[in-house]
Order: structure tokens, then sequence, then C-alpha cells
């Protein structure tokens, strides 16, 4: 049981999700500072709101004036950042470690990918025989490599 738990933990999708969670954690920290320092002072000013902080202050001073709080979206951004790298060095830099031991490749480089000269799309696979878009033959990978180098021959 322990072990089917285990390898259920160490599921990739898992992980992936676990981190794209936690990363949109974060980020709706900063969206919600952006939005409570920034935009509603904004919009409270039409009110007559006060706020104090790190900023620019919108009116005359004294209760009708609003406050554009910049220290608490700076500070939003500072957090940000030290969670994420919290996360990668906590959570990623592990997995990917554990990851490896086990034969497998996460949060790698993305596969080398080639362009089609008909249509241009530029996701096809390197070893493709076909576009997956136009349909179109694909010149094989010796002629690509041959072109570049300046030679004629196929």
């Amino acid at each position: 049981m322990i072990k089917g738990f285990k390898n259920f933990l160490l599921r990739g999708d898992v992980i992936v999700i676990a981190i794209g969670l936690i990363v949109a954690l974060a980020f709706s920290t900063l969206i919600k500072a952006f939005t409570d320092s920034v935009i509603n002072p904004l919009v409270s000013r039409a009110q007559g709101a006060h706020a104090v902080g790190l900023g620019v202050q919108l009116g005359q001073a004294g209760n009708s004036s609003t406050f554009v709080n910049f220290g608490a979206f700076i500070s939003a951004i500072i957090y940000f950042v030290i969670f994420m790298a919290v996360v990668y060095f906590a959570v990623v830099v592990p997995y990917k470690r554990v990851s490896a031991r086990r034969g497998q490749i996460v949060f790698g480089d993305p596969a080398p990918t080639q362009t089609c000269p008909a249509c241009l799309s530029d996701d096809l696979p390197v070893g493709a025989t076909k576009c997956k878009y136009c349909g179109t033959d694909q010149p094989t990978r010796t002629t690509n490599i041959v072109a570049k180098q300046g030679s004629t021959e196929p």
C-alpha cells in the first residue's frame, strides 16, 4: 500500500499539477495585491476613501484624498519571486533528480522541431516525413544537413 502511494505521488502528472496550483496561488496573490493597492484606490478616489502607504496621493491632503499604495504591490512581487524560488529549489529540483534516477526526463528542454517549407509551420518533429498541417512530403534529415552546408549533392 505504501509503495502504491509513493508511485502515485511521484507520477509526473501529480507533481506538475501541484506546481501549477502553487504558481496559480502565488500569482493570484500578486494580482490581488495589484488590484487592492493600485486599481481599488483609483476607483475609490471617486468615493473619497483614504489609504496610507508607499505610493502616490491622488487629490488634496485630507479626508477626500486617495493614496495609490505601490508598497504593497512591490511586496507582493517580492513575495512571488521568493515563493517561486522556494518552489523551484524545494520541489522541482529534487523531483527532477528523483525522476532522472527513474529514467524519466521532466521539466527538460523541448524536443527539436523543423519548419515545413510549404506552409511554414515550425512545430514539426525533426524526423517527420509529412507535414501534419498541409500533408506535403518533408525533406529527409540528411538533405537538410547537406543543404545547410552549401553542397548541392543529396
